[in-house]
């Protein structure tokens, strides 16, 4: 089990926000928990001193694109982005350092699985630099895929075979429990069972985490076979629930 680490964008600065808050009807009701004074390449920086790899960059919209590439120029190669990732820009963050590019609303339309661009997508910029964000919102027993920053509900549920289908065509999988996302009040623990027991290949959870004792929780419920992504309970991001100090303690004690 790794922890990676985040760099969420919003409107061009580092933020942390409560993803379900996340809507373009209604951008007043965004709840943000942290917007940083530091430029993103200070957080990119501070990864690299403590080679946390995988990490991901996160476009919440537009207006982000520099601030991205100033993250990617800090620490070439050592992390992922996502956000209006196409087959037609993904080359070309691969070429500004990404060392993955993260996608979802592109490979959905109406709901649904768009084959033909995902194949595009895999042609484009490689299976081996490709990760798939199914990030999810629970209906019933099951968790549904959701797209368009988390606003929409497709018809994908996460299940065996999902994610077999998608492991033959990505490196990754990074998932958001996005109802939990940013709340800083637990994990959504059978989800947390479910990537485990059903994942084919590395899968990173985010959302929910509060203090290290989730962390501990992830590693066990997940049998170590998970990463995990802290953001709004990091002090780095003005949280009290734990300090980066002891995420990256944590993760050298698990590799």
């Amino acid at each position: 089990m790794q922890f990676r680490p985040c760099i969420d964008l919003h409107n061009g600065k580092v933020k942390q926000i409560v993803g379900s808050t996340l809507s373009d009807d209604d951008p007043a009701g965004l709840q943000t928990n942290f917007t940083a004074t530091h430029p993103s390449s200070w957080y990119s920086e501070l990864y690299r001193r403590d080679n946390l790899r995988g990490g991901h960059i996160i476009k919440l919209g537009p207006g982000n694109d520099e601030a991205a590439a100033e993250a990617l120029a800090a620490w070439p190669g050592g992390m992922q982005i996502g956000g209006g990732i196409t087959a037609e820009n993904g080359r070309e963050w691969l070429e500004r350092g990404a060392s993955h590019v993260i996608v979802t609303s592109y490979v959905f339309s109406k709901g649904r699985v768009d084959s033909n661009r995902l194949h595009k997508l895999v042609t484009s910029v490689g299976k081996e630099n490709l990760v798939l964000d199914l990030s999810c919102r629970r209906r019933g027993d099951d968790y549904y895929i959701v797209t368009d920053r988390w606003q929409n509900f497709t018809d994908v549920i996460i299940s065996p075979e999902t994610l077999d289908q998608f492991a033959a065509l990505c490196d990754e999988f990074l998932v958001h429990a996005a109802d939990v996302e940013g709340q800083c009040n637990g994990i959504e623990a059978e989800l947390v069972k479910r990537l485990a027991d059903w994942s084919p290949i590395p899968t990173t959870y985010a959302g929910g985490i509060k203090d290290m004792s989730d962390m501990d929780l992830i590693a066990e419920l997940g049998r170590n076979r998970l990463h995990a992504t802290v953001g709004s309970a990091l002090d780095i991001f003005g949280g009290s629930g734990m300090t980066y100090d002891q995420a990256v303690s944590f993760h050298k004690s698990h590799m």
